[in-house]
């Protein structure tokens, strides 16, 4: 049980139906069509979407509680005893919810945003804090102002540690969802230029991921990327931890190696650990989570161990095998130009493969940027990378910029993504590895389905 009906009508004043009877609601639910009993139903309106629209089936499928938009008509065929909690949003409704939720079960809550690497951030937090206590997450992207209300609410109340991811793409959206998290530990994982289009410059994006400030308790942590100019501004704010690989953060970052299946490194306090993520950017990562752990009082053999169980969400550096025995690297999940010469780097450095080769697609949301932001991706491609393949309608300026200075890589743009299989089909070999890297839109996977075993 999360709630009853009672609990309800507390924070929702106006409502009908028999509702001071203790109903015990299990879940909190926005769409009707999934078969769940003992929920509230939460219609969203949208654009091109009314979810009031739907509320017979919600009923059917196991709702047994509404939160409901006071302006418009419940059906006849709503019960008059059925509980309905009347708002003038339901979506503010929810997060209204989220909030008193969360003061009732009052957990620790760690807020992570950033604009590169949040997700396995949050994945990595997740796995250090659920070695110790009782813990709860973002699952998948539900890092919204829909999808973390509801991460909120389908916490059990038994919750100790509440992790929560925070993503956006203008301004006033983190410190919406900072203020119905409230934080007791803020990450931000870097700037980069994720939504420079609708943000104007990576100071706009430092900005809005600062936001996260908004909700953060009075004597809340802040642990940031201690090696990023934009964020020097915080390094007089109060409680705040600076990680990172330059020798004037707190925590130094220090004697990275990459292997096949994992990245080692070594703290500023002489401890070092082994994450299975490819990258000297995992290396910080994994260190946010260490410091995190560090400040929750788990143990150093829990740290280690809880980094090297990580269970990662997919398609963010993914290794795979495929056909003959190559080697995948699957990335395809999002991109930004920072996480895309990040990806490529940790190839460049990867032992024991004769070929290297980059798909590579395109990266969105840059608007007048977009053009420079392509080009600059060329600057880390050289040797030993083997060849890039672009597709898409922006990534040609990297294979072509790539051409123009580098006669030894082989350089193609396609247009259609089976021309693609086939020009991968020499590469297709125990000696090869293969990264594929792009913007979300362009459904990457479609072609790593292809080549799997």
């Amino acid at each position: 049980m999360l709630f009853t009906t009672n609990w309800l009508s507390e924070i929702f004043t106006n409502f009908s139906g028999d509702v001071k009877k203790p109903i015990e609601i299990d879940t909190v639910n926005t769409d009707s069509r999934v078969q769940i009993g003992n929920s509230l139903f939460v219609p969203i309106v949208g654009d091109n979407f009314d979810g009031h629209e739907y509320v017979n089936q919600a009923v059917e499928n196991g709702a047994i509680a509404l939160l409901w938009e006071r302006k418009k008509s419940v059906p006849a065929s709503i019960p008059t005893e059925f509980p309905v909690f009347y708002v003038e949003d339901t979506i503010a409704g929810l997060q209204q919810l989220a909030t008193n939720y969360r003061d009732v079960i009052n957990p620790i809550v760690v807020g992570i945003t950033g604009s590169n690497g949040k997700t396995t951030t949050k994945d990595l937090v997740a796995a250090m804090v659920k070695s110790t206590y009782r813990t709860h997450y973002t699952d998948g992207n539900f890092n919204n102002h829909i999808g973390l209300p509801l991460t909120i609410l389908s916490m059990e109340r038994d919750t100790e540690v509440l992790v929560l991811e925070m993503g956006m793409s203008g301004f006033g959206e983190i410190d919406l969802l900072s203020k119905i998290a409230k934080p007791d530990y803020a990450i931000i994982t870097n700037i980069g230029e994720s939504h420079i289009e609708f943000l104007g410059s990576r100071e706009g994006i430092a900005n809005a991921k600062l936001e996260i400030i908004n909700g953060l308790k009075k004597d809340g942590v802040l642990i940031i990327d201690g090696d990023e100019p934009l964020l020097n501004q915080l390094n007089n704010y109060p409680n705040t931890i600076a990680c990172g690989f330059n020798i004037e953060n707190d925590i130094v970052i220090r004697n990275v190696n990459i292997s096949l299946e994992a990245t080692s490194f070594t703290l500023s306090d002489g401890t070092y650990y082994d994450v299975p993520l490819l990258g000297k950017h995992h290396a910080k990562n994994a260190t946010y989570a260490i410091i995190l752990g560090e400040q929750l009082g788990i143990d150093i053999h829990k740290r280690k161990t809880a980094l090297l169980g990580l269970k990662q969400t997919s398609m963010r550096f993914e290794l795979m095998k495929g056909r003959h025995g190559v080697s995948i690297i699957n990335d395809a999940y999002n991109a930004s130009p920072t996480s895309m010469k990040a990806a490529i780097e940790v190839v460049k450095q990867m032992e024991g493969f004769t070929s290297k080769v980059l798909v590579l697609g395109d990266v969105l949301e840059l608007g007048d940027h977009s053009e420079q932001m392509h080009q600059s991706i060329a600057e880390v491609i050289q040797s030993p990378i083997t060849a890039v393949f672009t597709f898409g309608n922006h990534s040609k300026l990297i294979s072509t910029a790539v051409m123009e200075k580098n006669e030894t890589i082989a350089c193609k743009h396609f247009t259609e993504k089976a021309a693609i299989l086939q020009a991968l089909e020499p590469y297709l070999e125990k000696e090869a590895v293969l990264l594929f890297k792009a913007s979300r839109g362009l459904q990457f996977e479609t072609i790593i389905k292809e080549i799997l075993n």
